[in-house]
């Protein structure tokens, strides 16, 4: 059966993502205001996929301490399913990814169209400048940005490497931090094909207001996601037990905290 069901929503969810955006290419001519809908449509498309065919429910809870201004939305990144299944709650979401991703076709054409931030990685200083200039234009329209400070996906239980480059954005943007803690690599993890039955949970956090030292604030996001990933780690284990993706990750979690 979780052959099966991995099967079917691996290929449901693709096939259903290229139907939309085929199907909704009219969205090319009109100004991108009218447009936004189109994201929280695809979400909800895709969590319903998971849901029902792929046998794994999604919780997100603190929506509340979601801002009604713009802010920076920092997330812990496991899988692909925090890329799409909290968008419909965000403002215009704009995501800072990797330029690479605005040659795919269709996709990367959907990109340009939402105004994503790309950042050329191999141009740090120049790259960091870029984003940061593209990032304040967001903020100031009132739109959340999101991005992933460790910069690609981890598995669940691995030791954190979050990057500075966030620090640049809390100094320049001078607007709330909000993070948030997941566990969506036990259910969905990466570079797997299979999804494993269960209940994903997010948890949007405490926004970080601006004026903190650097450091101090560094410090404190690091602490915020981490600590309240690893009660969702803990949640998962006891919903369930037999998943070998925890077995995975309280390994790696017991390697990295014995240094």
């Amino acid at each position: 059966m979780l052959v099966l069901r991995s099967v079917l929503f691996n290929v449901l969810f693709y096939i259903s993502t290229l139907i939309i955006m085929i199907a909704c290419m009219f969205l090319f001519i009109l100004p991108v205001r009218y447009c936004w809908w189109l994201l929280p449509f695809w979400c909800r498309v895709e969590k319903f996929l998971l849901r029902w065919v792929g046998g794994v429910k999604s919780e997100i809870t603190g929506i509340e301490n979601l801002p009604d201004t713009g802010c920076v939305i920092v997330s812990k990144h496991q899988s692909a399913w925090e890329t799409f299944a909290l968008a419909e709650y965000y403002r215009q979401p704009t995501f800072i990814l990797k330029r690479e991703l605005r040659w795919v076709p269709f996709f990367g054409w959907y990109l340009m169209k939402f105004r994503q931030i790309p950042v050329d990685r191999g141009k740090k200083g120049k790259a960091l400048a870029a984003m940061g200039k593209r990032a304040a234009e967001a903020i100031a329209e009132n739109r959340n940005i999101i991005i992933y400070p460790e910069g690609t996906r981890r598995p669940a239980g691995a030791e954190p490497q979050y990057k500075y480059g966030i620090v640049h954005l809390y100094k320049t943007l001078n607007c709330p931090i909000v993070p948030i803690a997941l566990n969506s690599g036990v259910y969905w993890p990466r570079r797997r094909f299979f999804r494993f039955p269960g209940t994903i949970k997010a948890e949007i956090l405490e926004p970080i207001q601006p004026g903190l030292p650097p450091e101090e604030f560094f410090k404190l996001l690091q602490e915020r996601i981490e600590t309240a990933s690893d009660r969702l780690l803990d949640e998962a284990e006891k919903d369930t037990p037999d998943n070998i993706i925890i077995k995975e990750a309280r390994v790696l979690q017991a390697e990295y905290k014995k240094k």
